[in-house]
């Protein structure tokens, strides 16, 4: 039994929609500041779980002063003993607070699917009951990507990361499934995000404003919604009305 561990994040998180061309040139001016994460590239995958009415997806996507979701995620492909974490992230005026717990694959599945808890428990377990107990949600989304993590030499607490090969599925929600789906990005493009714990550092400010990089509006869950889920919703509806 692995027990859980509980993991508290709060941040100031930025996204920038890169061409290929930016991406590299970005990677070049940053590297005097900037180190790779051990892990090198490497995939994560996500479930999403919303609402029967995608209640928590369609109120981020109307920007409001605060939202909420939940996740289950893992790095790689995991097995029953893999370690995966649940994760209510949730953000108040531009501030990310994520708050995870880990726990196996097999745990994690017997909690959200049977209601079996983990053996060990912990304010964020109790947290996530709650948050399961109001809304409901089932698995909804699966997301997976590939990602290379960057973090500063002189302040590891700033992270830069990009994410390429973005896809996704809305069957076969299991993460030990595979990492398979349907692309919602382009192969020339990577979304990166920028996660400091306060203000930006003037170096960084400088490079971005220098490749003329700027901050952009991109969920991949919300762009999951937007493209595939939101149109099929929208016939369904319709077609109930006659």
């Amino acid at each position: 039994m692995a027990g859980t561990t509980n993991f508290v994040f709060e941040r100031v998180e930025k996204k920038y929609l890169l061409t290929r061309e930016k991406y590299n040139l970005l990677l070049e001016a940053m590297e005097p500041y900037m180190s790779i994460d051990s892990y090198g590239k490497h995939t994560i995958g996500n479930v999403y779980y919303d609402t029967d009415t995608y209640e928590l997806i369609s109120r981020s996507i109307e920007k409001p002063k605060y939202k909420e979701k939940f996740r289950v995620r893992s790095y790689g492909i995991p097995k029953e003993e893999d370690k995966v974490f649940l994760e209510i992230k949730k953000k108040y005026k531009g501030i990310v607070y994520k708050r995870r717990v880990s726990m196996t694959l097999k745990e994690a599945e017997d909690y959200l699917e049977k209601g079996i808890r983990p053996k060990k428990e912990g304010q964020i377990l109790k947290e996530i009951d709650y948050f399961l107990s109001f809304y409901k949600p089932t698995p909804k989304v699966y997301l997976a990507y590939d990602r290379m993590a960057y973090f500063g030499k002189e302040n590891k607490d700033i992270r830069i990361t990009f994410d390429h090969n973005i896809r996704s599925r809305q069957c076969n929600m299991n993460l030990a499934e595979g990492d398979y789906g349907t692309p919602i990005l382009d192969e020339y493009h990577y979304l990166m995000e920028i996660k400091v714990p306060g203000a930006m550092p003037l170096w960084l400010s400088k490079i971005l404003s220098d490749l003329e990089i700027y901050p952009t509006s991109f969920s991949k869950y919300g762009n999951v919604y937007k493209q595939f889920i939101l149109p099929n919703r929208r016939k369904v509806l319709c077609s109930q009305a006659y």
